[in-house]
């Protein structure tokens, strides 16, 4: 890896906005990536939106549905705060964004995140509560449901808030292109024009923090989980409880494996393409498949007929 040292300062003009490169330069494929983006934002949004209906229906009020009641707001926060600028920008020749936008979207990107990743870590222990100990799920969790999301919300904060202020102290000299699709931590220090050493060695602590912290938690739950489940007598029991963990166990590797490849190294020397590519990822496709995986659920499929067969009689 070379040294990460910055252009040295000279008489540049500090920038007062910056230009999103976006999803690609090629004009031909500007309005197939508008309609594509945007039936993926709709989809998002009423998906989300019907979880978060069925979710707080009087009939789902357990701290597994509140989790996923949360999940869903932070999904719609984050496509809304990503999805509206990019589809602008596909039909716009103009896709600057201010040097308060930029950290506005930056702080909001990683408040979103990092409350997310450690909400997932909440909702393996609330899987690892109902299956090994179910007897007490209700006493355990539903004290502890409402201090889980609040922890979460205030570390994803910190972070954000830590993150952005490090970053947005650095000079940025030009040039003022963005090669990314929105305002991210890896691509603007790459327009910085001083030494960013101490601040990489900054982030890499802070993804160890924020990303394996959590997801260690994450999977020492599921191994407990694992273990319970070689010990239930039925094999259809077990069976079906082994293909719900170990399909949200696969989505939630993927979510914290993206983030981790994008700020582990934020200025290697990698395709910064690459890490538009992982970015693109966590921030869409994951959240579509636990969108998918959400809606599999047994009681939230038996909820959302209830209620669109209640829709039909108005």
């Amino acid at each position: 890896m070379k040294p990460t040292e910055g252009p040295e300062p000279g008489n540049h003009t500090l920038l007062t906005e910056f230009v999103l490169s976006g999803l690609s330069n090629h004009p031909e494929l500007q309005h197939l990536l508008f309609f594509t983006f945007c039936l993926i934002y709709t989809v998002t949004l009423i998906g989300n939106l019907l979880i978060f209906m069925v979710t707080v229906h009087p009939t789902l009020h357990m701290p597994m549905y509140f989790f996923l009641q949360v999940l869903s707001f932070l999904d719609i926060s984050t496509a809304s705060i990503i999805f509206p600028k990019m589809l602008v920008n596909f039909l716009s020749e103009d896709r600057s964004i201010s040097y308060m936008g930029c950290a506005t979207q930056l702080y909001c990107v990683i408040f979103l995140a990092a409350t997310e990743w450690h909400l997932l870590a909440a909702t393996a222990y609330d899987c690892y509560v109902v299956i090994c100990n179910p007897l007490r799920y209700a006493i355990i969790m539903n004290s502890s449901c409402h201090s889980l999301v609040l922890l979460s919300c205030c570390s994803g904060n910190t972070v954000s808030v830590v993150q952005t202020a490090w970053v947005f102290t650095l000079p940025f000299c030009g040039p003022k292109k963005i090669n990314y699709f929105f305002c991210d931590i890896p691509p603007l220090i790459m327009l910085a024009c001083t030494a960013t050493s101490l601040y990489e060695k900054q982030i890499i602590t802070a993804t160890v923090l924020v990303i394996f912290t959590p997801f260690c938690l994450v999977l020492v739950s599921y191994a407990c989980i694992i273990s319970n489940i070689l010990k239930i007598s039925s094999a259809e029991g077990g069976h079906k409880i082994f293909s719900t963990c170990s399909s949200h166990l696969t989505v939630v590797t993927l979510y914290y494996a993206s983030g981790t490849l994008i700020y582990l190294r934020p200025k290697s020397s990698n395709s910064q393409d690459t890490k538009k590519v992982l970015a693109l990822i966590y921030t869409t496709i994951i959240p579509t498949l636990y969108l998918i995986y959400s809606l599999r659920n047994t009681e939230v499929k038996r909820v959302l007929i209830k209620i669109i067969a209640e829709l039909r009689k108005v």
